[in-house]
């Protein structure tokens, strides 16, 4: 009998763990080679896994939910439908299948006697909900083959009240995300905050009187609040390896840097190309890629074999996911890339790291990253520096400010808070302070160039 394997896969370079999210086959399918066999949930992203052979899935060893390691045995395919049952005889006494799902269906029968001892008259009904019990289920198993969607877009489909069988699936072969739940009830699609408006784009909408309602809205958006008082949510799987990576940038001899740039000139420019498309995300993202190009040594970062510095400029953007933690999808040569093509870019990794579909080259490969909290009206904060890289900008947002001149004149100008948080052994004071004035002087004096 010739037995495969179905490991949990590393889909990124820092993952050790995986979640299996669901399983797209069940025990007894045919399976061919390079199609979708489960759903993993890495660190930071839901990947479809791909059988390596043409086969039967014969067991479920680790059922939907369940966390294993990197290199885990997690499923058995075997060559042919008579090997199924010798496979599953083999294998571990936990292993799951599709037939032993209901199993767990009867169990709310003990549960009712246990629960009620007390109540005699009460007793004798418990039976008959035990007897329906096994018949309920029997749908929703049927329905969970034929419909696919992701654990998030079904409890949302039943918070809502929606239909999956209506929805036509926006994810990997079909997959309904949450979105398309949202889009079907016709509720707005919750996006991730992002950094995507520091004060420029807060004053179009009417300066700081819209300040207040935008960090209500989207501290509830970043998902920040999942319990109630007095109660302990366990960290998910994206929030774990967030917390592996700060853990890890404690190690690293940090310095902080501040400096304060005036927003006139970039807030009438982004005015003028906001209607085209472009988002103050690419506009400060351009800005700093730019930059970066003239001052390589900000933009290295430290190895094992010393100061490596990478051949392009690769601008990660800091995003607070809706249920917890963060991701930083990257604007790769972002120095060459044309402003309103980066516009395009940024919309597309902000729609696709909602629905967990960014691949890991896409959030894991920033050469710099950028965090902006200028939306919440934050006056200035400094950021925690990501390992793998060199340096990463703290934006704030703009605010009106009292100047004097040098001449001694006194004017109100909108200006903004910059902290560069940067690893000392290859980043030097003087580094940082250099990248940070030639940034200030392209934002105040030419920030029109930034559209060539």
């Amino acid at each position: 009998m010739a037995t495969h394997d179905i490991f949990m896969p590393a889909l990124s370079s820092t993952m050790t763990e995986g979640k299996i999210v669901e399983w797209l086959k069940q025990p007894g399918d045919k399976v061919g080679r390079g199609e979708s066999v489960l759903v993993v949930e890495s660190d930071k992203a839901d990947m479809d896994v791909e059988s390596f052979q043409d086969g039967y899935l014969a067991a479920v060893l680790m059922p939907a939910g369940s966390t294993a390691p990197v290199g885990e045995t997690i499923g058995l395919i075997v060559e042919s439908e008579a090997e199924i049952a010798e496979a599953q005889a083999k294998a571990p006494s936990g292993a799951a299948a599709p037939a032993q799902a209901p199993a767990p269906a009867p169990t709310p029968a003990p549960e009712v006697e246990v629960a009620a001892p007390a109540p005699a008259p009460s007793a004798p009904p418990a039976p008959a909900p035990a007897v329906s019990a096994p018949a309920a289920p029997v749908a929703p198993v049927v329905n969970s083959e034929r419909i696919v969607a992701s654990p998030r877009a079904k409890k949302l489909a039943s918070q809502l009240g929606v239909d999956l069988a209506t929805i036509q699936g926006s994810g990997p072969h079909g997959r309904i995300q949450a979105e398309d739940v949202e889009k079907a009830k016709g509720q707005p699609i919750s996006v991730p905050r992002v950094a995507e408006g520091t004060a420029p784009a807060v004053s179009a909408h009417g300066g700081p009187s819209g300040a207040p309602t935008s960090p209500g809205s989207g501290s509830a958006q970043a998902g920040n609040s999942f319990g109630s008082p007095g109660e302990t949510v366990p960290f998910n799987t994206l929030q774990g390896a967030v917390n592996r990576n700060m853990e890890a940038s404690l190690a690293v001899p940090c310095f902080r840097v501040g400096y304060t740039i005036t927003t006139d000139k970039l807030d009438a420019f982004y005015k003028q190309v906001k209607p085209k498309g472009v988002t103050m995300t690419a506009l400060l993202a351009k800005a700093v890629a730019v930059t970066l190009a003239r001052h390589p040594q900000v933009n290295a970062a430290t190895t094992a074999a010393g100061m490596a510095y990478p051949v392009d400029v690769n601008v990660a953007v800091a995003v607070a996911m809706e249920d917890g933690g963060l991701i930083t999808p990257v604007l790769r040569g972002a120095d060459r890339t044309d402003l309103y093509e980066m516009s395009r870019q940024w919309k597309d990794l902000v729609k696709r790291s909602r629905s967990k579909q960014l691949q890991p080259e896409e959030y894991s490969t920033g050469t710099f990253t950028l965090s902006n909290l200028g939306m919440f009206g934050v006056d200035r904060f400094d950021a925690i520096l990501p390992p793998g890289t060199g340096a990463i900008l703290a934006v704030a947002a703009s605010r009106p400010t009292v100047v004097a001149g040098k001449d001694g004149s006194i004017s109100v100008k909108r200006q903004m808070q910059v902290n560069l948080t940067a690893d000392h052994r290859v980043i030097y004071g003087a580094d940082g302070a250099a990248f940070l004035k030639d940034l200030a002087e392209l934002i105040e004096i030419r920030p029109e160039s930034l559209a060539f």
